[in-house]
């Protein structure tokens, strides 16, 4: 039977060690630092570089990079599991080497790179000693159809000239170097073939970061980015001319993936914290944990998290064994969003009062959960090309079973 949820012990080591390294290293270290604004740049970097060199130190580096490029070489349902336990501190992934946007990039740049593209930018993410940007959504036309991109690229020598405006630019104001999404080709046969990637050195004439975008969490270090007249090499094209749509879904599907794993982490800290108060708190003759209402709030929070873990291991079994996975990690991304933000609105509503002040995590973490709703594809995109999908699969073979995750059931 080739069916087994069961996990190596090795791998088993690897999930304990993980979490061991969140509460040791990184809670303390996070407990340090406090609220960011109250400690000096100097004393924050300090304690996060010290962390860093931790994980180095516990082999906890790059989980999701070959060994030849100093990292642990796992596939991507090892990597859930990392995630998994990583994303229950709020740095975990950062001091790690496994964070957005950074991630994707590494991923990106070891498939599509040349030789001297991975030497000059993937070799310094890789050691950490730089961080990234992937810079395609712009806010004049919709961030879910990358063939309307309007930010421009045509070739004049050895170099390409661009203008456009980019935002929501995750990182843009740490980056030292971006990808930028640009239209190079007027009249493609087909429309997805319009778009070229560029690696683009920060800060570059040209490159002007207008402003940090504040949304309804604050900062979030988004920015809105104005190009005008910007000149890059020929050579630092990525991949190849016309394949930008393509190097972009390559890219975000597995980054997709990626963030429901980390979003896992954010659901399950939500609903320990649930249970947690529901037993700590007593209320017209007995505890929360003893009324109905609360024990279905417990129950469908319990019951979605399980249907996120099962969805986002099957997405990944389906990467790691090179199986199409575009319908899989699609159905995961939108139901793991959502589950995410109602399994987080649950707590709150157990918590009450305190749960809406930011005297627990649980304020901060609804308002990041609400992103994840439009984040690399907003819900009602993932669900028209779901049933696509699901009419295709029918019309094509008389049934909807490849689309429901092709499985012998």
């Amino acid at each position: 039977m080739a069916i087994d949820f069961s996990i190596s012990p090795e791998l088993d080591e690897l999930r304990l060690r993980v979490r061991d390294f969140v509460d040791t290293v990184v809670k303390p270290g996070e407990e340090k630092i406090g609220d960011d604004d109250d400690i000096e740049r100097d004393e924050y970097l300090k304690i996060l570089f010290e962390m860093r060199d931790e994980a180095k130190g516990a082999h906890l580096w790059l989980p999701h990079m070959p060994a030849e490029w100093g990292g642990m070489g796992l596939g991507h349902v090892e990597m859930a599991m990392v995630q998994a336990e990583a994303a229950k501190s709020y740095y975990g992934p950062w001091v790690m080497n496994c964070q957005a946007p950074d991630e994707g990039n590494m991923h990106t740049l070891l498939h599509w790179g040349t030789d001297e593209q991975k030497r000059i930018y993937l070799k310094k993410l890789c050691d950490g000693h730089l961080m990234s940007c992937f810079a395609m959504t712009e806010p004049e036309v919709a961030g879910s159809d990358p063939t309307l991109i309007r930010t421009h690229a045509y070739q004049d020598g050895d170099e390409w000239v661009i203008n456009g405006h980019k935002w929501f630019i995750s990182n843009a104001a740490r980056a030292s170097f971006a990808i930028l999404i640009a239209r190079t080709e007027e009249d493609p046969d087909l429309p997805q073939a319009a778009n070229s990637a560029f690696i683009v050195d920060i800060p570059s004439e040209g490159w002007e970061r207008v402003r940090e975008i504040e949304t309804m969490h604050g900062g979030t270090g988004h920015s809105e980015i104005v190009i005008t007249d910007l000149r890059v090499p020929a050579d630092r094209m990525l991949g190849g001319r016309g394949q930008g749509h393509m190097l972009g879904q390559y890219r975000l599907g597995p980054a997709r993936l990626a963030h429901c794993m980390r979003w896992i982490a954010q659901a399950e800290t939500a609903l320990d914290m649930m249970v947690d108060r529901s037993l700590d708190r007593f209320s017209h003759g007995s505890l929360l944990a003893e009324k109905q209402g609360v024990q279905w709030m417990i129950a469908d929070s319990t019951m979605e998290l399980y249907q996120a873990k099962l969805m986002v291991l099957h997405a990944a079994y389906r990467i790691d064994r090179g199986l199409d996975f575009k319908s899989e990690v699609s159905m995961a991304k939108h139901f793991v969003a959502n589950a995410l933000n109602r399994i987080i609105d649950r707590s709150i509503q157990v918590h009450g009062a305190l749960g809406y002040s930011t005297d627990t995590p649980l304020a901060h973490m609804y308002q990041h959960a609400r992103w994840a709703r439009f984040a690399d594809g907003a819900d009602e995109i993932h669900q028209m090309r779901i049933a696509q999908r699901t009419i295709a699969a029918y019309t094509d073979e008389g049934s909807t079973r490849r689309a429901t995750g092709d499985l012998p059931i």
